[in-house]
């Protein structure tokens, strides 16, 4: 096979979804901060631009014109996990890893976030406090939704969902019942305690390295249950104003294997919080103004901390 024409390198990546997705909000801020603090040390690069594999022995990466990659030092990940496969974007990430980079998230993190189930079972672990959860492999759901001990009203949510999507408030058991044939079949669900103190309201925490840099208490429209910013919802910093739940979502992230998280705490009272989940994908308001630069430090001690891999090569 002809060995193919190298491209130049560059240290820091972006990684996003494939074309023609355009960089937007967080991401493409993050974009901006990298650029400047980087310069041509950085580039974005799209999830569909790439094929790879084994060459001599070696894990490689082409472009689909042939041109070989060098694996960057640094990957800021962007790509949301709910939607990442494993034989795709997962496969492309390990391949990454296995050329020496580092991610930032680790993948073992990310793919722990894509799944709430998975979250619940490190943060439980952790002795952190979560709220009641009941999940099921390949039983029927119409047997699930039957099953003695699940209480009602509960909060219904795919294990993959994102942004407040596919979730709602089950009042009762009997319309949960009603409503299980009309679910999707294709992820599980949780069913999960619901926290009336916190109904329509959560508090959103960017944690980076260990330390919270931006908060805010988000509230829902109308009186909704779900608070995204995405489903309408209004956000009001308040970093400093609850310290506690600060520690909690450092303890949160760290719990995960994240090194940047988004973490979502639901009030159980005026001082008292649960871990509803975290995202490590995160997105936060153009006003919290400390996540970019924290993010763009953090890379700069990854390539700090970077060191070649080993060749092990007969």
């Amino acid at each position: 096979m002809a060995r193919a024409e190298l491209l130049a390198p560059a240290e820091v990546w972006m990684l996003v979804r494939e074309h023609p997705v355009p960089l937007q909000g967080s991401t493409r801020e993050l974009a901006d901060a990298f650029t400047a603090r980087f310069g041509d040390r950085f580039a974005v690069w799209h999830t569909d631009e790439f094929v790879f594999g084994v060459r001599d022995g070696r894990p490689v990466l082409r472009t689909l014109a042939g041109l070989d990659v060098p694996a960057p030092k640094v990957v800021c990940v962007r790509q949301i996990p709910g939607s990442m496969r494993h034989d795709r974007e997962v496969t492309l990430l390990r391949q990454l890893e296995r050329m020496g980079a580092t991610l930032i998230n680790p993948l073992a993190g990310q793919l722990i976030c894509r799944n709430k189930m998975w979250q619940l079972q490190e943060l439980a672990l952790a002795g952190l406090p979560v709220p009641d959860t009941l999940s099921y492999a390949t039983a029927p759901l119409a047997g699930v939704v039957r099953t003695p001990g699940l209480d009602a009203p509960c909060v219904v949510k795919s294990v993959g969902g994102h942004k407040g999507r596919q979730v709602f408030l089950a009042p009762d058991v009997r319309l949960l019942q009603e409503v299980s044939g009309a679910l999707a079949q294709e992820t599980p669900y949780l069913f999960q305690e619901y926290v009336a103190h916190s109904h329509g309201r959560d508090l959103r925490l960017i944690v980076v390295d260990g330390e919270t840099v931006a908060a805010a208490v988000r509230t829902s429209r109308d009186g909704g249950l779900a608070s995204n910013i995405a489903q309408g919802g209004s956000a009001a910093r308040c970093l400093g104003d609850h310290p506690h739940a600060e520690a909690l979502a450092v303890r949160a992230a760290r719990a995960v294997g994240l090194t940047v998280a988004g973490v979502d705490l639901l009030f159980t009272s005026p001082d008292g919080y649960t871990v509803c989940e975290v995202n490590s994908v995160p997105g936060w308001r153009p006003e919290m103004t400390a996540v970019a630069p924290a993010v763009t430090d953090c890379v700069e001690r990854g390539l700090a901390a970077w060191k070649p891999m080993e060749d092990v090569s007969p």
